[in-house]
């Protein structure tokens, strides 16, 4: 679809459009259903059925299977969405930005402070 406007690139980035928004829908429902205390039970019982119940592709059933945010986001995830995926696991939105720009948290953290000066 064009709508006349040029995308924006930045090298190293996926950017969430409404191509990506229509390519992750599945596992950005998914991710949401995780607002609900039983759905978050249901997927720790059985990820795989739970991914195949919302659809998931094989792109995006590898990503959630490895937690790789990089590759979740490159299968059409949204950021929001998936920190509640990784809310699960214990991760918080900095461990994502620490995997989304190859950092460990406490470095990533640093960056955030340094940031903020």
């Amino acid at each position: 679809m064009n709508t006349g406007r040029q995308k924006r690139m930045i090298s190293g980035t996926t950017m969430f459009d409404g191509d990506q928004a229509r390519k992750g829908y599945a596992l950005n429902k998914m991710c949401f259903s995780f607002n609900s205390a039983e759905n978050r039970a249901e997927f720790l019982r059985d990820q795989e059925a739970y991914c195949s119940k919302y659809g998931l592709n094989e792109q995006q059933r590898a990503a959630v299977r490895s937690l790789n945010v990089l590759q979740m986001l490159a299968a059409g995830g949204n950021a929001y969405y998936l920190a509640k995926l990784g809310g699960i696991f214990g991760l918080d939105m900095q461990d994502i930005g620490a995997q989304q720009t190859g950092m460990t948290k406490e470095a990533f953290k640093a960056k955030l402070v340094a940031a903020g000066k």
